[in-house]
């Protein structure tokens, strides 16, 4: 039990993620990250902002193939993260909102997720993407909704390397403007961090979420959003 629990505490330390478990642990928590509701916990942002910052050890471990090249690997590893938690929501529809909280799953994420994307339509996909939390339950809420499967690709593709793309390349390009980085990636790591999910808090501390079933005039105005 003890070293379940010290691995789950790896788990949210990115630069722990990138010296040990290099780019395939990186892909597989990224895809978890944007799309299966138990991945709401794990560090996107700031994990990517620390792959940026040790890419040239990410390149060399990988066949040493170019940064840009890691960059898309990882990107594709969004857009199917999000591919997955769409057909999920497809699947499992208003269910989900029945279902009981545990550990993996708190039903508040997913009313966000759901007012978010009413007020954003379509774009919350995109935007999603640089939210924590947000960004893990948007592709399921657009699964149940049943948006258009053509128009959730584009945004999903486009949010996951614009995501992407922006949070390796700030990571590696300080590295370069200040290579002492690495020596103090605890704090970087906690302002990513509170940056991030101050959208999140704003937002717990003064809108709390109603608890209730989404009703049908959400669903309708998500659809005029979309239609």
């Amino acid at each position: 039990m003890d070293q379940i629990i010290e691995f789950f505490k790896h788990l949210i330390n990115p630069s722990w993620i990138i010296e040990h478990g290099g780019l395939y642990l990186l892909l597989a928590i990224i895809f978890a990250e944007t799309g299966l509701f138990v991945g709401f916990f794990l560090p996107g942002d700031s994990l990517l902002f620390v792959a940026g910052i040790y890419s040239k050890e990410l390149c060399s471990s990988f066949f040493d193939l170019p940064f840009l090249l890691i960059m898309v690997m990882v990107a594709i590893a969004g857009v199917l993260g999000n591919l997955v938690g769409f057909w999920f929501g497809k699947k499992s529809g208003p269910l989900l909102f029945k279902k009981q909280d545990t550990f993996f799953f708190k039903k508040k994420h997913l009313h966000q997720a759901h007012e978010f994307f009413v007020k954003y339509g379509g774009g919350a996909i995109f935007f999603a993407r640089f939210l924590p939390i947000i960004r893990t339950f948007a592709p399921i809420v657009a699964g149940i909704v049943e948006m258009d499967t053509k128009k959730f690709m584009v945004y999903n593709i486009i949010g996951s390397f614009a995501w992407v793309f922006s949070m390796m390349l700030g990571g590696h390009y300080l590295d370069k403007m200040y290579p002492g980085l690495k020596e103090h990636l605890e704090v970087i790591i906690l302002i990513i961090v509170l940056i991030t999910t101050l959208p999140v808090i704003i937002k717990i501390v003064f809108g709390k979420v109603k608890n209730h079933h989404p009703s049908s005039h959400q669903q309708d105005a998500v659809e005029k959003t979309d239609s």
